[in-house]
């Protein structure tokens, strides 16, 4: 399976790849809206994600656009984010007013959990429901962990969706914390890679 770097016009397609592989997810629907406004919430978010990472350059996709994973390279988390402040009506909208003294201090609690320590910070992994199960996922990460292992560099992950956890075990990662968003919303699973010897 080809894994490549995401072009622009591959944008609008991976966005709802990522809002439909995360359509059931416990913490992005904790986070978001319930109500009508749903829909528009899910794909702000996304949106939102991708506008984040494309700078960066690390959006990785399959030859067939089946799925995307989002990376942040060391030394980069948060680059960018001043640059969107203009975007805080649409977290407002995503939330809803009544819902942001609960969900605003939960997401902050939560990044005060990010390691210190230099490493790749994988923010979505996602596959399109539809062909869930065939090893795009794993393709996906195996390819950014070969170039983390070579560069001798440790990785982290927030695995919001406990029945992913055995895919990222598989891939090394293991779990530091599983921490409440909220204190008593749905389980988050703060994950962290070493990486492996690399044989010469």
């Amino acid at each position: 399976m080809t894994i490549r770097r995401a072009a622009a016009p591959d944008l609008a397609h991976l966005r709802g790849i990522l809002a439909r592989a995360f359509d059931g997810d416990p913490v992005v629907n904790w986070v978001i809206r319930q109500d009508g406004g749903r829909e528009w919430a899910l794909a702000w978010l996304f949106r939102l994600s991708l506008d984040l990472a494309t700078p960066l350059g690390h959006v990785y996709t399959t030859h067939d656009l089946r799925g995307v994973a989002l990376w942040t390279p060391p030394g980069r988390l948060g680059a960018g984010k001043w640059r969107q402040t203009w975007r805080l009506p649409g977290f407002v909208r995503a939330v809803g007013v009544r819902r942001l003294p609960r969900i605003v201090p939960a997401v902050a609690a939560l990044g005060t959990k990010h390691p210190r320590q230099p490493h790749w910070y994988l923010s979505e992994l996602a596959v399109d429901p539809p062909a869930q199960g065939r090893g795009i996922g794993s393709a996906l990460l195996a390819d950014r962990l070969a170039q983390c292992d070579r560069d001798s560099a440790a990785a982290y992950l927030e695995n919001s969706n406990p029945r992913n956890t055995p895919l990222y075990e598989r891939h090394g990662f293991r779990t530091l914390e599983e921490h409440r968003m909220g204190g008593d919303g749905p389980p988050i699973l703060l994950m962290w890679r070493d990486p492996r010897g690399v044989r010469g």
